[in-house]
């Protein structure tokens, strides 16, 4: 019985962080495009090469891997096998906070940015991520 029940809350977390899963969609493809690949790991869709390398190269601080969602864009799929344990927080992040994580998340970095402490490193959101996988 327990498992009837897991179905649509994982279904609800799903649609909940949908918004943010599109624009990744959206994204990838365009590195899809543009030579890169994707593959599908469990619940989520990586993304790499392309157009998306490009994007991530020249985002402030440089990531090797970003969450949108269920979407993990990578700029490699070497860099994706290394930052996945990492990027799976932000993805259950996503389906906790669904379309209010973006905002959310900037919000924080501000706040901790305003306080004197570093906007990425010190975000609650990459702290908890951090914690859990380093």
């Amino acid at each position: 019985m327990g498992r009837l029940v897991a179905i649509p809350v994982q279904l609800a977390a799903f649609v909940w962080a949908s918004p943010w899963s599109l624009l990744g969609i959206v994204v990838g493809s365009l590195g899809l495009a543009t030579g890169g690949r994707v593959r599908r790991r469990e619940i989520v869709l990586e993304f790499h090469g392309g157009l998306v390398t490009w994007l991530l190269k020249r985002l402030p601080v440089g990531p090797v891997a970003m969450t949108l969602g269920h979407v993990v864009i990578g700029r490699t799929g070497e860099d994706l096998d290394r930052a996945r344990p990492h990027e799976m927080v932000h993805v259950r992040q996503y389906q906790r906070w669904g379309p209010a994580f973006v905002p959310a998340y900037l919000l924080a970095s501000l706040g901790v940015w305003l306080a004197g402490k570093d906007p990425y490193r010190d975000n609650p959101f990459e702290r908890e991520a951090y914690e859990i996988a380093p």
